[in-house]
């Protein structure tokens, strides 16, 4: 067993493709339309046949709940491992990301939590 696929929810899919792809460095890999939504996964580009990460509508009342609430506390959804957090931070920045959280070191890791524009905390991390 081994994971191939996971998600994030989402509430507008074309913008979250644009943040995930212009902003984060993902690349399109498979988009179908299945009604009023698609299967839209990214991955990564250095990775291309590795985990992809489905772009998820939050059209689900309990997936709207759930989503608010842990933006709300603060809570990142999902994390990135990055080469270096602290450029990809400024990065980011450049691009007018807003982060809820500068690098912060943890120990053996450094991380950083930013908005997806998209209704979630993600943090990025570097070990």
């Amino acid at each position: 067993m081994k994971i191939k696929l996971t998600s994030v929810l989402v509430d507008d899919q074309d913008k979250a493709l644009r943040f995930y792809t212009e902003v984060l460095g993902f690349v399109k890999k498979i988009d179908i339309p299945v009604g009023e939504f698609k299967f839209l996964t990214v991955v990564s580009p250095e990775d291309p046949d590795g985990i992809e990460l489905l772009l998820e509508p939050n059209e689900n009342p309990a997936a709207k709940i759930f989503q608010k609430a842990i933006f709300e506390q603060g809570i990142p959804l999902t994390a990135f491992a990055v080469d270096d957090v602290k450029a990809e931070y400024e990065r980011m920045k450049a691009l007018g990301v807003a982060f809820s959280t500068e690098p912060t070191a943890e120990g053996p890791v450094t991380a950083a939590v930013f908005d997806d524009t998209c209704g979630n905390l993600i943090q990025i991390y570097q070990v």
